[in-house]
């Protein structure tokens, strides 16, 4: 009994030892849906970050609609490398996607291509977007319009404005 109580422990320290999001069934979803191969960082900590460089591993249509300040833009399924070519490989990023599955992936090259501290945005765009925090168009003027992937997906952007299509 005393074996079952501390593995039970272990595993609930698991879950919750890492990056978090405000929603406790948002939490469990990304617990469930991401491989955790590489480290991941919560809204609240790359806010304390200095000097970071966000990497968007969203659509060119995800990215136009909105984005994170400052943000490259290197995609996901036509992924480019090449727009980091000018980065020292030693700079802090943070990638970041919709809720952070493509963005793992992305981290997980960036991390095989020699960049030493990569992290992923845990809850990606939607809960930097439901935290409160600002991302711009591609004119970089302010907007509360986020691209919410899918509807399945769209339901954990409870902030914003939410966006289906580029039109």
């Amino acid at each position: 009994m005393r074996l079952l109580a501390v593995l039970v422990l272990s595993m609930f320290s698991f879950l919750y030892a890492s990056a978090q999001v405000q929603s406790s069934a948002y939490n469990l979803t990304l617990k469930a849906l991401l491989s955790h191969s590489v480290p991941e960082v919560s809204v609240a900590q790359v806010k304390e970050m200095k000097d970071v460089l966000f990497v968007d591993a969203r659509e060119w249509n995800e990215y136009k609609i909105s984005h994170i300040v400052n943000a490259i833009f290197v995609g996901y399924e036509r992924f480019e490398m090449n727009r980091l070519k000018s980065v020292d490989k030693s700079k802090e990023i943070v990638v970041y996607c919709s809720v952070g599955y493509r963005s793992e992936k992305i981290s997980e090259k960036l991390k095989q291509a020699g960049f030493i501290h990569v992290s992923n945005l845990y809850g990606g765009i939607f809960e930097w977007v439901n935290q409160g925090n600002p991302v711009v168009d591609e004119k970089g003027k302010m907007t509360d319009h986020v691209h919410a992937y899918s509807k399945t997906w769209g339901v954990w952007l409870n902030s914003g404005v939410k966006v289906y299509d580029d039109k």
